[in-house]
């Protein structure tokens, strides 16, 4: 029986790909690894295939048509049989002795028959600029209870821009199941849609408080480079317009979910729009405009209160000078949060 399931998406990750799957092998037996190959043409599928070969009871390597990362992570649920999942990407990587009490934890639930629908860690910001190391831990320790089983009324705080992230989520498999998560194709910033439409199906929570992912911040082609993101602001929006379209979030009754969720889309919703202003385009300022009209449309209600809240506010300041500040504040939380 393996506890976890730990799916790789990979596209041309030849350079980079083995640091992220040593650093899970250290679960032996109690693991498997998917290795997707998603379309690579470089040495991608070779190094997938020699890993499986070697550990043939743990890695499995999966070759397919290139459909983005999206694809690679539902072809990684579809293949997985460990009982929870959890998406490592194949330029990151884990701590050895936080995987150790991940471990742990995730086999005394087994064994106690008290499976949890999610599992949050910690995770670190790994940025690496030549020989400029900065990184940074992002913890929940303000938002929940440590090491206990709880549910969404046990959440302590809702600090708006303060999100569960990819990176720190392991759910349980048969909960991605039951919701029908199934994400796009050939479209970038799809890891909030992994996180944010299951979460109406998750019941119990558990946050075990050690920094067990490593988020590398870097390479020039990630998606999260600020030039990037502009470029593919057109997949940044569709996957906004998705989340808004996911739930009716004013028929979730569970208080702290609901503000959560609400909480989330706001902060994705001024990502979106900080991306418009700094690029400065008037192309794509007005795709934001067309946004903020889109949520008007579909529900009056959460464009209010996403409007009306402290970030969204700070994002709808009339004029020039209110996209300045806009453009000022994200490149502050640039820098205090690390990333590119």
């Amino acid at each position: 029986m393996k506890i976890v399931s730990f799916a790789i998406p990979c596209y041309n990750s030849e350079g980079y790909m083995s640091k992220c799957i040593e650093s899970l092998l250290p679960g032996g037996e109690d693991v498997e690894i998917i290795i997707v190959d998603d379309g690579s043409s470089d040495r991608t599928a070779e190094i997938a295939d020699a890993y499986a070969e070697k550990y043939p009871t743990i890695i499995k390597a999966i070759h397919q048509e290139n459909g983005g990362h999206g694809c690679a992570v539902n072809t990684g649920l579809a293949n997985a049989s460990g009982i929870y999942f959890k998406v490592v990407d194949s330029d990151d990587w884990v701590d050895v002795d936080a995987y150790a009490r991940v471990l742990e934890t995730l086999k005394k639930f087994v064994a106690d028959d008290t499976l949890v629908d999610m599992l949050l860690t910690n995770y670190v910001y790994e940025k690496i600029e030549g020989d400029y190391h900065h990184q940074r831990t992002m913890f929940y320790t303000l938002l929940f209870p440590q090491e206990r089983i709880m549910g969404w009324h046990d959440m302590k705080h809702n600090i708006k821009g303060f999100s569960i992230l990819m990176h720190s989520v392991t759910y349980r498999t048969q909960l991605l199941r039951d919701c029908h998560l199934e994400l796009p194709k050939h479209t970038f910033y799809v890891d909030n849609l992994f996180v944010y439409e299951p979460l109406p199906f998750v019941k119990t929570l558990y946050y075990l408080n050690v920094d067990f992912y490593r988020y590398y911040i870097g390479r020039d082609g990630q998606s999260v480079n600020e030039k990037n993101m502009i470029k593919r602001i057109d997949q940044q929006l569709y996957v906004n317009k998705r989340m808004v379209d996911a739930y009716d979030l004013w028929q979730i009754e569970e208080e702290h979910l609901r503000e959560y969720m609400l909480s989330y889309l706001e902060t994705i919703t001024v990502v979106s729009t900080c991306i418009g202003y700094v690029s400065n385009d008037p192309v794509n300022l007005k795709k934001v405009k067309d946004l903020w009209k889109y949520i008007k449309d579909k529900d009056p209600r959460t464009y209010h209160h996403l409007r009306w809240g402290a970030l969204g506010h700070a994002m709808n300041l009339p004029g020039r000078f209110g996209r300045y500040l806009s453009v000022k504040a994200y490149k502050i939380s640039q820098r205090f949060m690390g990333f590119n």
